[in-house]
Parts: structure tokens; sequence; C-alpha cells
């Protein structure tokens, strides 16, 4: 990621940040400062604090206890409002609206808004631009309201989602044009389901479960961290006799289909081999991104042999 000038004010800083929705606590005295631009990855399951978090910084929800500061200032503010942009994953707009009067009424918001046109070319809308918003695809909807988060050339872009309903062409080069964003200056805050996407453009992975961060590295970092290696085949073998297997951290089964996360390679497919001289479709690899994550958020008690 790159630094910040040294005088400005972290991006986000969250001291302590607590929300709670009754009983039910989305956020847990969170601690955070981010400086630096680039691609921030916000992961976690269903439920972690991901969207709580998006939504206190942009001035929605407001903490139960602590604070959090975005671009040194209180979320909501108008100042910050108009340095900021957000594509969430459930967005309703006016559906009598075409794509072009849309983004130019998103422009007005911003004091110094994005050239239009320009625009409309680097998010490829030319074909459908002057259509109507309701008779859109899905995809061509998700690709209309990543360019109004753009409208503004914000300081800070909040991606919610981003690819959901986009084919593989148009979600690469929805990657491109964040990649691009980033390398321009802006912090981009990525919240995915997609391990794939959060791996290709992360430079900063930042990852929640029950709204405590239990993770903040790099993607390479969390692979290191993790270590071992990942064994696919395909076996007859039961799961008992597999949780037998030396240095095995976790099982996971389709069918006849076993994927297994070890501690070392080697130890491991001398003990497979022993148990099944007749397994098939062999194959062994680093660990990646959602590899890690799995170990990481997976509940304690399925954890390990």
């Amino acid at each position: 990621m790159t630094a910040s000038p040294d005088f400005a004010p972290p991006i986000l800083k969250a001291d302590a940040l607590t929300r709670r929705f009754g009983r039910k606590t989305a956020l847990d005295g969170i601690n955070l400062t981010v400086s630096d631009t680039g691609v921030l990855a916000l992961l976690g399951p269903n439920g972690a604090g991901k969207t709580t978090f998006v939504q206190t910084a942009l001035g929605l929800v407001r903490p139960s206890h602590g604070e959090l500061r975005v671009l040194g200032a209180k979320p909501g503010q108008q100042s910050v409002k108009t340095r900021i942009g957000v594509m969430m994953q459930d967005t309703d707009l006016a559906h009598t609206l075409t794509g072009r009067e849309l983004l130019e009424l998103f422009a007005s918001y911003y004091p110094d808004p994005a050239d239009l046109e320009a625009l409309i070319d680097r998010c490829a809308l030319g074909d459908f631009i002057k259509r109507r918003y309701g008779q859109l695809s899905g995809g061509q909807k998700r690709r209309i309201q990543f360019a109004l988060a753009l409208v503004g050339q914000p300081d800070l872009l909040f991606l919610d989602e981003p690819t959901t309903g986009l084919d593989t062409e148009a979600r690469r080069a929805l990657w491109a044009i964040v990649r691009d964003v980033a390398a321009n200056g802006t912090l981009v805050v990525l919240t995915t389901h997609y391990l794939e996407e959060a791996d290709a453009l992360a430079d900063r992975v930042i990852v929640l479960k029950d709204g405590q961060v239990i993770a903040d590295d790099t993607a390479d970092g969390l692979r290191t961290r993790m270590g071992g290696a990942v064994i696919d085949c395909v076996t007859g073998l039961t799961d008992d006799a597999l949780r037998s297997i030396e240095g095995l951290i976790s099982l996971n089964r389709s069918g006849r289909k076993v994927r297994l996360q070890v501690s070392e390679a080697v130890p491991a497919l001398k003990s497979l081999f022993e148990l099944d001289p007749d397994l098939s479709d062999l194959g062994v690899a680093q660990p990646t991104l959602e590899d890690a994550f799995g170990a990481l958020t997976r509940p304690s008690e399925s954890q390990g042999a």
C-alpha cells in the first residue's frame, strides 16, 4: 500500500469501536488504523461485522461505544461525504432515469466530479448508457453503480460485493479499474465473498469474526502464517480414517473427492498412501487465501483432526 503524506491524518482510525443491536454485538472493540492508500480487503463470514463497519464509516450507524474517524473527521459530515464513493451490495436507484441521467445527477453532488464521457468509456457503459435503469440487466446495473461510485473522484472508495452478477470479462475489467484507482491515491475498501477477488486485488487483508479483528496482514502473509500444504485426491477412505493422517489440519469432502490441509506434505502423503494405495486424482499445492480464510474462520470445534 502507498503511504499518505506525513501530515495527513489516518484515512480510517477505529478506537475501541463497538456497535450493539439489542443483545447482538456487531462490532466488538475494534482498534484499527489505515493510513495508506491501495486496496484493503475486509473479509469475514456472514454476520462478522463487515457491513456494520462500512455503515459506521458512512455515518449511517452510530457507535455504541468507542470512535471511528474517517479522513480525520466524524463520519457523515458533508466535508467527508464529498470525498467518499460507495457501491453497496443492495442499491435502489430511480428506474425511470437513464444511466447518463443518473451519472449527471450524482456528479452534481461533488465539487470536482469526473469527466462523464471519460468515465462512461472507462467503465464500458456506452452500449446501454441511454437506456432507463429499470430496463437494464443485473450486470449492467452493477456497472452503472460502479461508475456512480467513481463519479466524485473519491479519496476513499467502499465497494461492497462489487462483482456480484458480473460475467468473467466484466469482473476482470472492473478489477483493472480498481487497481488503477488505488494506484492513483485512493483507499479502496473491498468486501467480497470471492476470495479469488481479494487475492487478486488486496494490498492488505483484514479478517473479521464475531465483530473482532482476527487477522490483519497481506494475502501472502496469511498464506505463509498458515504454512503447510493442501492435498486434493479421490479416495474411498472414511472421514475417521482420514483423521488419522499425520499433521492433518482440516478435512473437506465432496463425495469421494477430499481436500486436506496438512502441516507437512511428505509425512501426510506417506500416511495417505499407506491407508489407500489406490487413491487417485492426487494434487498437492500451497494454501490459497481461501484455505487460510477457512482455517481462520472455521468454528473452533471443527478445527483440527
